[in-house]
Order: structure tokens, then sequence, then C-alpha cells
């Protein structure tokens, strides 16, 4: 019976006879031969052609030298090498955990271990033998490394971060767990920051490193700030592929992939059109899919099932793009707002098997991080970069001992995106600000799922060969869609992307050069935004 229904449903959604308001909009634009709307097997005059929006500038720290322009391949039955998170039932019944049901002693120590951890690499990075309580009066300079977090006394409301409502946590080991306000000495140094920060950005629930003492005058008086060790490179491993072809492209697009006025997904349809005749190695797509802000999806006016929408509307569609490039890979994350997904809290787990059975789409959780052919990826479809420039107080600052980057100039995207790695967390706000609440549910108790890198001192696979979300280096790519502008621009030894959201007809397109030359894999990655036509 269940069989009848979805092929009655499919029938009817590919003949566009449903009836109601959006339905109506679902067969306008089908082809008269019986074919899949804007969906051919080479050039057609339905198809729309992607235009560079934004090429990769040397000034975003892209080194063309060490790029080769070359035509983009077509797909091959065995060229990528993909490893993802473990698949196997335990650690997908991890990542499927039971929210709602956190203890305040639980996440108490996640925050708590998060601080001390933090301490240890600070004392590893500038070789300090001891930390400091910034609670404590002392005569002379000590070290203190604790959470910033806002003063409640001194703020009302979503009053935003700033110098006069500026605390620090410490650890309850390190301090007691004690919140004292910070005050900066006006000639402020900061020490290793990337050269041409001037500064240093921080946000509720922000680790920071702090020189200076407390007088008695009931707050700590920072004379320097240590900026927080940046995560190591990834190391040059050379995985090959069963053809030796190590060199790929990807394809990145992040939803909402249809616009509020309606549920036909053109912009989707049009980005299919351009998989087919490019055949891209691997495709890479972001949620949400099935929208729950959507505007008919709140309100009913639909005419099938999410589910069936989704297998009709991606899945179908998918396919055909991989019947025409067999050897391509295609990777879903969710997001929070998917309606298909029943985990709303941030760690989310992969969406249901059940939608795809098919070996060459791969289910990932969100966030995730994963290699392709060595390369490492991560991926969230939260919009970090929004709630932490939204959140961030900068604070001007002395550099000292600066760290040469990519790119010299200041650059308030790059700063973002450096946040996600120094902190080595895909959500390192916390708590998460009353006014964007809606859209993240955080976890604080599964946390670690957040990290970047673990916390833990085992080293069984520290560099992701087997388990990347084990690997203690820094992605070599970082995707993080975003309602900012759209950008791709190296920071540090990691290539950012922003490919907006496919409503906006941007997406990315990455070619990665194979392992051709030794170097960090930044020098061989060039990304472009490139825009649907409309």
């Amino acid at each position: 019976m269940q069989r009848e229904l979805r092929a009655s449903v499919a029938k009817k959604l590919a003949a566009g006879n449903l009836k109601g308001l959006q339905s109506k909009q679902f067969g306008m634009s089908q082809a008269r031969g019986g074919g899949r709307p804007g969906l051919s097997t080479g050039t057609s005059s339905g198809g729309l052609p992607a235009t560079p929006a934004k090429l990769a500038r040397p000034q975003d720290g892209f080194n063309f030298a060490r790029l080769k322009e070359r035509d983009a391949p077509v797909a091959g039955p065995s060229r990528i090498t993909f490893v993802g998170p473990p698949a196997d039932e335990e650690a997908r019944k991890q990542r499927a955990y039971r929210y709602m049901y956190e203890k305040i002693s639980e996440r108490s120590e996640v925050l708590d271990d998060r601080i001390d951890y933090f301490g240890e690499l600070v004392k590893a990075y500038y070789d300090i033998e001891e930390l400091g309580d910034p609670s404590a009066v002392t005569e002379e300079d000590i070290t203190v490394v604790g959470r910033i977090v806002i003063d409640a006394e001194t703020s009302s409301g979503s009053v935003k971060l700033n110098e006069a409502s500026l605390m620090l946590e410490s650890s309850r080991m390190m301090g007691s767990g004690a919140r004292v306000p910070i005050r900066f000495d006006p000639g402020v140094n900061i020490r290793r920051c990337a050269r041409g920060a001037s500064g240093l950005g921080v946000f509720p629930g922000a680790i920071v490193a702090l020189k200076g003492k407390n007088g008695g005058g009931g707050w700590f008086l920072a004379s320097e700030i240590l900026s927080l060790p940046p995560l190591d490179p990834s190391s040059e491993i050379h995985v090959k592929s069963e053809t030796d072809e190590t060199a790929f492209s990807m394809y990145v697009a992040s939803g909402p992939f249809t616009p509020d006025a309606d549920l036909a997904y053109r912009p989707f349809q049009s980005l299919i059109t351009k998989l087919i005749a490019v055949k891209p190695a691997v495709v890479l797509l972001v949620g949400p899919f099935i929208d729950a802000a959507h505007p008919a999806i709140k309100t009913g006016d639909v005419d099938a099932p999410p589910r069936d929408i989704f297998r009709t509307e991606f899945v179908d569609r998918l396919l055909d793009f991989l019947d025409s490039s067999p050897g391509s890979l295609v990777l879903l994350v969710p997001s929070t707002r998917d309606i298909l997904s029943d985990h709303a809290v941030f760690p989310q787990c992969e969406l249901p098997r059940g939608l795809s059975n098919d070996s060459r789409i791969r289910l990932l959780p969100n966030p995730a991080r994963f290699t392709l052919n060595g390369v490492h990826i991560a991926v969230s479809s939260v919009d970090v970069l929004f709630h932490l420039r939204k959140e961030e107080f900068f604070k001007r600052a002395a550099e000292i001992d600066a760290l040469s980057t990519a790119s010299d100039a200041p650059d308030a995207m790059a700063n973002l995106c450096r946040h996600i790695l120094q902190q080595r967390s895909f959500y390192p706000i916390f708590p998460v600000p009353l006014e964007l609440a809606h859209e993240v549910n955080l976890d604080v108790t599964h946390a670690d799922m957040l990290y970047l890198t673990p916390l833990d001192d085992n080293d069984d696979d520290a560099d992701g060969r087997v388990d990347p979300t084990r690997a203690r280096c820094a992605p070599d790519v970082l995707v993080v869609p975003s309602r900012l502008k759209h950008f791709s621009k190296v920071v540090d030894s990691t290539v950012a992307v922003n490919p907006s959201f496919l409503t906006k007809a941007t997406y990315a397109v990455l070619e990665y050069a194979g392992h051709t030359v030794p170097g960090p894999a930044k020098d061989r990655i060039k990304v472009e935004i490139q825009r649907l036509e409309t």
C-alpha cells in the first residue's frame, strides 16, 4: 500500500497535476518529451549556465604559482577515497543521543574541561610553568586562562558584549570557577596574533589567555593578551585512489534550495542541470532540504508528505546525476531546520538512512569532518559566522611577535573563521544569543561532537586516516554557509568557504590539483564562487 501511494504521489508530482496553491507550480517547467524539469545529459537550451560571481584572488591568500589550470575532469569509478565519520551502529547511536536530559553537573563538567584543555595548550605553547587564579590578589603578573562571560549585573536584556561588561570565568581547578571583571591596560599588547589583526575579538564563551594581575581592586588588569595556539596544518598524507589520480572537483551548495514563494525547487533543478553537464567527482549539499520554516510547510499547504517531497525533488534528481556520472559521490549534511530530521538539536545526527539506499549518497552528521583523497574537510550548516559577527567585541592592542598570514591586510571575515579554528569548535559561543536561540538548540553535554579536534590525549588516529573526527590537525577546507556575503579565502593553513545560499543563486566550486607538488594542501586548492543565471 505504501509503495503504491509513493508511486502515485511521484507520478502526480512529475505531471504537475496536484491540487493546491503550491502544487500548481510543480510541473510547469517539465519538458514536453516527458523528461524531468530542467534535466538533460548535455547542454540544453533550458539549462542555466553558471558564470563566475567572484574568482579566487591573490589577496585572499591563494598561491596561483602552485595551481595549474585544468579542465573539470570527468568522474571516474575509483578516483575518490572517502573517509567519513564511523558508520557502525554504536557510533550512530552516539550521534543520535537523547536530548533534553542534560544535568547541570554534566554541563559544568564539559565547560570546565574545555578551559583546562586550553590551559594546557597555552602552557605548552608559551612555555609557562604554572597558570594563576584571576581572583587572587598578587603583586606580580600572572597568566590566566578562562572563558569570557557577560556581567549580568551591568547588562540587561540582550545587550551586546562591551568592555564594561567583560568578565573572566576560570575553571574549578584553576580558580574555583570564580568570575572576575576584566580591565585592559591602556597600553595592552597582543602576542603572536595574525599579522594585521591589531587586536582580539572576544565573545561570550570564548576561551582567552591573559597576562596581568589582580591588585585588589576587584578586577583583573590585563596588560597583555596571549593569542591561542593555532592548529597544526594537516600532514602530507598522500592517499592514492585505485587509478593513482588524486585530483578532484567538488561542488558545494547550501540550502534553502527553494524560495519562500513556492516549493518548485527551481534553483536546485538548475544546479542539477549544471552537475549533469560538468560531472564533478563530489557534490556536497548542506541543509535545510525541506525547510520547516518555509511558509508552505508551516501552513501545511503541501500535497505530499515531506519524505516523498525529498525523494522526488532531491533523491531522484541526484540519482539522475549519478546515473550520468557513476563514479561521483554525493554528501548530504542536514540542518536543525530540516523537517525530515527528528534530531532538532546541535550537534545533530545524520538524516534517517531510509531516505536513500544508494551507497553513492552519503548521509553525514552536522557538523562533520571527513577526508577526500587525504584532504581534510570540515562543514557545518549552522550560521556561526553571523552569530560571531553579531556577538563579537573587538579590543584593539599593539602587536608583538605577530605571525605572518596569507594576507596581512585586516579582514573581518578571515578573523571570524580564525575564531572557529583557534577555539577548535564549530560553535564556540556560549550561551547561544537570546535573539538567535531559535536557530540553534545547543546541547552542551555533547559538545565534544562540535570540537574540531578531540580534547583527550588519545593519539590513536591523530592524522585522521581512519576516523577524521579524531584528527588533531586543522581542516584543509572549512565550509561555513552564512547569510553574510559569500567568500573564499585562505585563513592560516585552511581554505574557508562561504557559498551562501542557493536561493541567492550562488554556490562554490572547489578544484584540488592532486598530490602534484610538496607543500600544504591549500596551495593546491582553488575555489570559485559561481552564480546561477536567472
